[in-house]
C-alpha cells in the first residue's frame, strides 16, 4: 500500500511549480533551499520515483509527470482547506501571498490585516510590495496569489473597489514656479509606473517645463526627497505624510486611480477567496 501524501510536500511542490525556482519557493514557504529540495525529493519518492521537475541553472520546470500531478496537488490542497473550513470550529486555515503597491500598504494594510486577522487568525499572510506593473508579472508567474493593483481610468471597470486621488506633494504649503527657475524638478517612481506617466502627461498638457530629478520605486525615498524641498513628488492622497503639503495651482490637476483586486491564474483557495471578500467589504470605507 502506498504511503499517504504529506500536505506540506504538496504545498511546496505547488509553490515551486508556480515560481519556477527553488530559491523563490524557499522564501515563500519559509525554509532553506536545501530543505525545499529535500521535500521535492521526498514527494518524488512517495510517487514511486517519478521525476516531477527538470532542473537547470536557471530554475526548474515541470516534467510531463509533474504537469499531470500539479492538477491533482492543487485539487487535494483546495479540498483539504474546504474540509477544514466546513468541519473545524477554528475556521479557515492556509497561507496567502498578497501583493500591493507601497502606498496602498501604508494607507490600508494595517487596518485590513487587523480586521481580517480577528476573523481568521489561522490564515498566514505574506506580503510583497511592488508597483502595479511588476505585480501583474508576479501574478502571471503565480508567485503572488492576489494583489491590489491600479488602473488609470477608474470608470473603465466595474471591478474597481475604490478610487484614489493622485496629488502633487511638496515641503511647503504653496508652489512657486520661480523658485525652480521655470523648470520643475520632479521626484517620481520608475518610468513604467502609472504615477510617473500621469505626472508627465499632466505637466505636458499644462505647458509646464519639468525634469525628472529623482526616480525611485520606494515611497520612503520619494517622501524623503519631497521633504528636502529639492523636488516635488506625486503620490496617492492617502499616502501623504502629515508633515508634507498637497500642492494645487499652478500645477495641473492629476487624474484619479481605480483600485481593484487581481488574482493569479490558478485555482483560488478558500483563504484567498475569504481575503478578497474582506478587502471588497472593508476597503471602500477606509
Amino acid at each position: 500500500m502506498a504511503a499517504p501524501l504529506d500536505l506540506r510536500l504538496l504545498a511546496t511542490f505547488v509553490r515551486a511549480a508556480h515560481s519556477g525556482t527553488l530559491s523563490a519557493t524557499a522564501v515563500q514557504v519559509g525554509r532553506t533551499q536545501s530543505a525545499v529540495t529535500m521535500q521535492i525529493q521526498r514527494l518524488e519518492e512517495a510517487l514511486g520515483g517519478q521525476s516531477l521537475f527538470h532542473r537547470s541553472g536557471s530554475g526548474v520546470r515541470l516534467t510531463g509527470s509533474g504537469e499531470r500531478f500539479l492538477a491533482y496537488a492543487e485539487r487535494i490542497l483546495k479540498i483539504h482547506d474546504e474540509a477544514v473550513s466546513a468541519f473545524s470550529g477554528k475556521g479557515l486555515r492556509g497561507s496567502i501571498i498578497f501583493g500591493s503597491p507601497e502606498d496602498y500598504l501604508s494607507a490600508f494594510f494595517p487596518t485590513l490585516l487587523r480586521s481580517f486577522g480577528s476573523l481568521y487568525p489561522d490564515i498566514e499572510i505574506k506580503v510583497v510590495s511592488a508597483p502595479t506593473v511588476e505585480l501583474h508579472n508576479l501574478l502571471h508567474a503565480r508567485q503572488v496569489d492576489l494583489a491590489l493593483v491600479s488602473i488609470p481610468d477608474a470608470s473603465a471597470s466595474r471591478e474597481v473597489v475604490r478610487t484614489e486621488a493622485m496629488v502633487w506633494v511638496g515641503s511647503k504649503p504653496t508652489f512657486e514656479l520661480h523658485e525652480f527657475g521655470e523648470t520643475v524638478p520632479l521626484a517620481l517612481p520608475a518610468s513604467n509606473a502609472m504615477d510617473h506617466k500621469a505626472a508627465c502627461d499632466a505637466m505636458s498638457r499644462a505647458g509646464l517645463r519639468y525634469k525628472i530629478s529623482y526616480a525611485s520605486n520606494s515611497l520612503t525615498g520619494l517622501i524623503a526627497v519631497a521633504r528636502s524641498g529639492l523636488a516635488i513628488s506625486v503620490m496617492t492622497q492617502r499616502a501623504v505624510p502629515s508633515d508634507l503639503f498637497i500642492l494645487n495651482a499652478p500645477l495641473p490637476r492629476l487624474s484619479r486611480l481605480g483600485v481593484l483586486i487581481a488574482f493569479a491564474e490558478t485555482t483560488r483557495s478558500p483563504a484567498v477567496e475569504a481575503f478578497a471578500s474582506h478587502i471588497r467589504s472593508v476597503l471602500p470605507s477606509l
